[in-house]
């Protein structure tokens, strides 16, 4: 049985896990680590602009987030995230583009779009192997770090081979709850989806 959404937010650690073998859009699960179901992802298929939504489970009954970009080419798109159930905007993510043909580089915005922390990958010659040297991506996953005001406020480290694709999010070292857990949830979300698709 899914968690409320209060819960949701109340985990330090969580598991998000792209589902495998899905002929139409995308679906994610996230988890706590020992697998307990705390809210179901689906990204929509053939949008011209990115529509991800967030529910409590996967009977899709209740939305709790609504993840959507802001143009339809994703380049440098910023994904606005809204609260589904009160239609508050929380903030967004914006890619940033250039920097991320190197190494990948999101930027965190509040909801005035004010740019308040980034989502970055560990180092940049890792992300040059990643990108020059087949199959490294495999055995050497991704960490990204998650910063707010300078701090480094939780990590995204992918899965060893990448199969399925998953990510374990550690946000215990944000003690003072400067990252909002709902951009927390986006975050992870839009990079299985995105950075995922390009890899």
């Amino acid at each position: 049985m899914p968690e409320t959404t209060n819960a949701l937010y109340q985990h330090d650690q969580l598991v998000a896990t792209r589902q495998m073998f899905k002929l139409v859009g995308a679906a994610f699960r996230v988890t706590t680590p020992d697998g307990r179901l705390l809210a179901y992802s689906k990204q929509k298929a053939f949008k011209l602009r990115e529509d991800i939504r967030v529910y409590a489970d996967e009977s899709q009954t209740q939305e709790l987030l609504y993840i959507q970009a802001d143009r339809i080419v994703d380049f440098s798109a910023a994904y606005k995230v809204t609260d589904s159930q009160t239609g508050e905007p929380l903030g967004a993510l914006r890619r940033k583009g250039w920097s991320s043909m190197v190494r990948d580089t999101w930027e965190l915005l509040d909801a005035e779009g004010n740019v308040r922390g980034q989502v970055i990958e560990d180092s940049t010659w890792k992300a040059i192997v990643r990108r020059t040297v087949d199959w490294a991506g495999l055995f050497l996953p991704q960490l990204y770090l998650l910063q707010v005001d300078g701090q480094t406020v939780a990590t995204m480290k992918q899965n060893f081979l990448g199969f399925p694709p998953k990510f374990t999010v550690d946000l215990r070292h944000d003690g003072d709850g400067l990252l909002p857990r709902p951009l927390a949830i986006a975050a992870v979300i839009l990079l299985l989806a995105i950075e995922g698709r390009q890899a």
